[in-house]
């Protein structure tokens, strides 16, 4: 008999990938294809779900090519996704009726601003542990139905179906079979109870939601059905659940960060889910046939994406990877603090009238200078989230596990060693929001048989340790936090 592999998708926000693979851990095969990004008015951010699907089946075929494996060799498929992006399919035809709203998308703030005069921001909270954002897919959900005619007696009778990607990819994988998502990816829509583990009838009256329109909640690790060649999709996660399961974070305290178009700090904290008070997120980290774990988690809106923006915004730099030695041509900032609130900032903040922000410029600002502060920022905003999860959590710190595409550049993780002041992890593979749904979809098939077999897959690349000095990082961050004042409240 052939060997066998899992094949893993990562519908991430700028791109899909697709990886092969092997039972020790080993990526055998991979292929990305960029996702077309649409801004069809200021704030507002969409994408073609037509695009996601071909992209995907596209870099499924690639992946599989480059590793040499055969359709028969694969063993399950894993899903991670971009969480929150909203997408509205036709039952009846199969396709998606519209744009898909990126969770980026600004589009609804002013609705969030309604729900929190009107008292609904507490209930939020409770119920789904999150904040009453634009960020989520509840007012993307209801303002599709608010937008386009007839949609919303379509979707009382079942016609119209809502997904998030995960759910768009698994219907069209399974040829419109099964409407479903898992339970990470449901506690992002800002309609599902993280304590009853059930969408919220509360909540879907708030937000005029037809119950029917909503799909099936299950565990991220199970078979959620199979392509037409028979291959099981037997893992579903949302990206930044998925990358907590990759790098291996499954003891209460364990901590990764995830940097990527945004940056994502996710905590384990077990089986019973933890109240924030400084402006983080409960979620759900995962469910499996043992039930469900929490995590606490802080979500930087920009992160990645502002390298993006130098390059293809502003022209300093034509490669990404030329940001790390630009940085390091210059002892420092020369003063400038770049905070990139291009849609708002998110955790701990949550401010949607935030607007990206340069200070401490002078005549002496060089290009070097304006990079570096744009790296920095990134290691700022991941600060501000993990002092805000230690005071909520009061749990320690087991060590931070750093993953994403900004993760190999060199500076910004030694940054973030020396502003977190503690080591900093980076995997052989960085790639783990992939590896975190090929994991849980090996598990759910037998190809790997427990955690403690999944956790031994896991190598460590390099660490960063701190060597700031103390007074040195209290006054970066003392004038950081000065900068992101500046930039509050600016679209106002």
């Amino acid at each position: 008999m052939k060997q066998q592999y899992i094949l893993a998708l990562d519908e991430g926000t700028t791109g899909v990938t697709s990886l092969i693979i092997d039972r020790r851990g080993v990526i055998c095969g991979r292929a990305y294809a960029e996702i077309d990004q649409h801004y069809p008015q200021p704030g507002w951010v969409e994408q073609n779900p037509d695009d996601i699907w071909r992209k995907t089946l596209r870099v499924m075929q690639e992946a599989k090519g480059k590793a040499g494996v055969e359709e028969s060799q694969i063993a399950a498929i894993g899903i991670a996704n971009q969480r929150e992006t909203t997408i509205l399919i036709d039952k009846e035809t199969g396709d998606a009726i519209g744009p898909a709203i990126v969770w980026q998308c600004r589009r609804t703030a002013s609705r969030c601003n309604e729900l929190r005069t009107q008292g609904f921001e507490d209930t939020i909270c409770h119920k789904t542990g999150l904040v009453a954002d634009a960020y989520f897919s509840a007012t993307k959900l209801e303002w599709l139905l608010d937008n386009i005619e007839g949609i919303r007696s379509r979707a009382r009778r079942g016609k119209v179906l809502f997904a998030n990607v995960d759910t768009w990819l698994v219907w069209k994988l399974t040829g419109g079979a099964v409407h479903a998502t898992d339970h990470s990816n449901a506690s992002r829509t800002m309609l599902f109870n993280l304590h009853a583990l059930d969408w919220d009838s509360d909540l879907l009256k708030i937000f005029k939601i037809p119950r029917a329109m909503l799909p099936e909640v299950r565990p991220s690790s199970g078979i959620f059905g199979h392509t037409h060649s028979g291959i099981p999709i037997a893992g579903v996660a949302g990206d930044q659940q998925a990358a907590l399961f990759g790098q291996a974070c499954f003891t209460p305290g364990m901590m990764k960060v995830t940097l990527g178009t945004g940056a994502f700090v996710l905590m384990n904290t077990g089986h019973k889910p933890v109240q924030s008070k400084h402006g983080l997120i409960t979620t759900i980290a995962w469910g499996t046939e043992n039930g469900v774990e929490y995590a606490l988690e802080g979500s930087v809106f920009i992160a990645g994406a502002v390298v993006q923006w130098l390059r293809d915004g502003l022209g300093l730099i034509a490669r990404s990877a030329e940001s790390e030695q630009l940085a390091t041509e210059v002892d420092d900032t020369g003063g400038v603090y770049f905070v990139p609130a291009f849609v708002g900032l998110g955790a701990p903040h949550w401010d949607m009238y935030a607007r990206g922000t340069i200070v401490g410029l002078t005549r002496g600002t060089g290009r070097s200078h304006i990079v570096r502060a744009a790296l920095e920022s990134i290691a700022y905003q991941v600060c501000d989230v993990v002092k805000a999860m230690a005071s909520d959590s009061r749990l320690r710190i087991r060590d931070i596990r750093l993953d994403g595409g900004a993760a190999a550049n060199n500076f910004l993780a030694q940054f973030h060693a020396d502003m977190l002041n503690t080591t900093i992890s980076r995997p052989r593979y960085v790639e783990t929001t992939a590896l975190g749904a090929a994991y849980l979809a090996g598990l759910a098939v037998g190809y790997w048989s427990d955690l403690k077999e999944v956790a031994s897959l896991r190598e460590t690349e390099r660490q960063f340790e701190p060597n700031m000095e103390p007074g040195k990082r209290r006054t970066l961050y003392r004038d950081w936090r000065r900068a992101v004042q500046r930039s509050k409240g600016w679209q106002k």
